[in-house]
């Protein structure tokens, strides 16, 4: 990631669709989602026995966009959202990287093993897992219940708290000239 690709993840954070997983304990039970500033665009369980490769991930990639063009109609229409994924094979394959290509959304690159820069490792796990601490679920279709009501609990306010934490980390990663760093919560109010 080079210096001005960084301040145009500030400038235009507002507008920054961040890509990620979040896995629970259980098979079957790992989600697919999509928030921004604003809060979760979209979110999906990947079916039980399905491997998240260049195949799969190119049908959520579909599903999002025209999630992205019924939620947020402004930033479809002036195409000036943009999707921050982390280096995953799946966002990388060669077919993905035409897909978004073709359909001109704008990918804001992610320095590769940087878990210090990527909200969904900072923000989003460690929210889910805050959670759901101490609770047992008897079955998939109860985690995933739990996941959407945990998801939609998050109010925006954190959301917005993330994204002015992950500007924050941008920043502290420039200035450490790229070092890793890790801590608690990054700065961001709970």
């Amino acid at each position: 990631m080079e210096r001005n690709v960084s301040v145009a993840c500030f400038k235009f954070c507002s507008n920054i669709l961040i890509s990620g997983k979040i896995i629970n304990e259980m098979p079957g039970s790992v989600a697919s989602g999509t928030h921004c500033i604003r809060g979760i665009v979209h979110y999906e369980f990947v079916p039980n026995g399905q491997t998240v490769n260049q195949v799969y991930y190119l049908e959520v990639l579909e599903r999002l966009r025209e999630k992205v063009r019924w939620t947020r109609p402004k930033l479809f229409a002036n195409n000036s959202w943009i999707l921050h994924q982390d280096k995953a094979p799946a966002h990388t394959a060669l077919s993905v990287r035409e897909f978004l290509a073709t359909e001109q959304i704008t990918v804001l690159e992610h320095p590769a093993y940087s878990p210090d820069l990527a909200p969904k490792d900072f923000f989003l796990f460690p929210k889910i897992k805050e959670i759901f601490k101490g609770r047992h679920f008897d079955g998939i279709d109860n985690i995933r219940s739990n996941t959407t009501a945990a998801l939609k609990a998050i109010p925006q306010n954190q959301f917005q708290n993330c994204f002015e934490g992950w500007t924050r980390r941008c920043h502290r990663c420039i200035a450490s000239q790229w070092e890793y760093f890790e801590d608690d919560h990054g700065g961001i109010q709970q």
